[in-house]
């Protein structure tokens, strides 16, 4: 079994022993930790908590623990039931909320499951807000609520209606243009709450016909439940069968959006975020952020429109930070995680849909043809275990200095960028791991790269 405790929330694997796994008595824990601290920030003794979850089959077990205790520590909860992870975010902001929990493993497998926390913004807890929740849990110190002063739930299951609204409304979505198209486009929600979004969603934007697969939200994943070019092949299918124009496809909570072409082909989940710019920065010059570990073409792409392109730490956390610093239009991940600020600072692939429908709509372009519109990068994912005794800080450090005379960024590891070449080498905040990621402008030259880093990196271990 396994529990991984961070700054970002707590995942596991539902069951087992107390602290191996995520049991009823991890998950009471940690909410407690998260409640007195929601408590301390707010300074209310009755502060309002937006609670949500996808659909995985533990989603209801692990709801009535969540509600259980945030009642016991005084806590009123706004209750969204079956939701996405950003619509409880936009929910926390339009409640004036003094925090939320999504119950969501993201896209791990269906026996996990998980606690994303957040602040009073909707946004997800800083790295020094995260520690001071873990230091919390680790003391088991509580104070829970007299009987008089219980928590109330409020059940409240029109947020999603509510987020679509907001989409609708953004100045850069045009939904008239969208509905003269007469597009059909096909959807693999992966049996989660994207089923209860997504579909929704493109009808409301004019979309004359939804090619639905796996749309009810049974928590039943049909396969893998992260959104690549692998898990796919099922909906790149009916794409051409149905002759669609663009297929979608989300991860259960759906923050991560993966576009496949009329022709069957993956768009690149790299470039959600490179299209969805593209559209926005042309109407408008400003900046982009994305992670270290992202494709340089929304370098390109902000450059061509006139913008900067900064680059952030892994992680939503200090992408959403840079993106408020540099005062970017846009910016996200390159898992297909699109962050737009006119909405909100968080991942959503619903507005990610609603921006791409309409670029694609005013370049009165298939979908294809968009994508050969782009710079061709291709990265290389590799990975080198390691043994307790490595210290891998100083290897990292011995690399930057050998490359002290490229482009290093040392802020999350080490980038090194060579021309329009780069490699990434960062240390794993789950595994016993260093990442290396390298990018070319074909696969053979990335992996090459790569290969020459890990190289170097062994001969420095051993």
């Amino acid at each position: 079994m396994t529990l991984i405790k961070s700054i970002s929330g707590i995942r596991g694997t539902i069951g087992g022993e107390v602290g191996e796994g995520l049991t009823p008595i991890d998950i009471t824990r940690f909410i407690s930790a998260y409640a007195k601290w929601v408590i301390k920030q707010s300074g209310k003794p009755n502060p309002v908590v937006v609670l949500g979850r996808d659909a995985r089959i533990s989603g209801e077990m692990v709801t009535k623990i969540a509600l259980g205790t945030l009642q016991g520590m005084g806590i009123d909860i706004i209750h969204l039931g079956l939701s996405t992870t950003p619509t409880v975010e936009v929910a926390v902001a339009a409640e004036n909320a003094d925090g939320g929990i999504i119950l969501t493993a993201s896209h791990n497998p269906v026996n996990w499951n998980a606690l994303k926390l957040l602040n009073a913004k909707g946004e997800f807890i800083s790295a020094a807000d995260g520690a001071e929740i873990l230091k919390l849990a680790a003391s088991d110190d509580y104070e829970y609520a007299e009987v008089t002063d219980l928590g109330v739930i409020t059940e409240n299951t029109s947020y999603i209606d509510k987020h679509i609204a907001m989409i609708l409304d953004l100045t850069l979505v045009d939904k008239e243009l969208i509905a003269q198209q007469n597009y059909t486009v096909a959807v693999d929600c992966v049996n989660s709450t994207g089923g209860l979004s997504v579909p929704p969603l493109l009808k409301a934007l004019g979309v004359a016909a939804v090619v639905e697969l796996y749309t009810e939200s049974t928590g039943e994943f049909p396969h893998n439940p992260e959104p690549l070019a692998e898990n796919l092949t099922e909906l790149s299918g009916k794409i051409v069968e149905s002759n669609a124009h663009v297929g979608f496809a989300v991860d259960p909570d759906v923050d991560r959006l993966a576009i496949v072409s009329e022709n069957g082909e993956m768009f690149g989940e790299e470039y959600t975020l490179v299209a969805v710019a593209d559209y926005v920065l042309a109407n408008g010059r400003g900046n982009t952020v994305s992670n270290l570990s992202s494709t340089r073409a929304l370098r390109d792409v902000t450059e061509k429109a006139g913008g900067r392109y900064y680059a952030s730490a892994v992680g939503e956390v200090n992408v959403v930070e840079m993106m408020k610093k540099e005062n970017a239009a846009i910016g996200g991940e390159g898992n297909g995680g699109v962050i737009y600020p006119e909405l909100h600072y968080g991942r959503d692939a619903l507005v990610g849909i609603a921006l791409f429908l309409t670029h694609m709509a005013k370049k009165s372009m298939k979908c294809s043809e968009l994508r050969a519109t782009y710079n061709n990068y291709y990265i290389s994912k590799n990975k080198i275990e390691l043994t307790p005794e490595i210290d891998v800080d100083d290897i990292l450090a011995k690399m930057e200095g050998r490359y002290s005379s490229e482009d290093v960024i040392s802020i999350d590891g080490v980038k090194i960028s060579f021309g329009k070449e780069w490699v990434h080498l960062r240390k794993s905040n789950t595994e016993p791991i260093i990442r290396v990621y390298a990018e070319s402008d074909s696969e053979g030259k990335a992996a090459t790269l790569a290969n020459k880093i890990i190289d170097e990196l062994k001969e420095m271990i051993n």
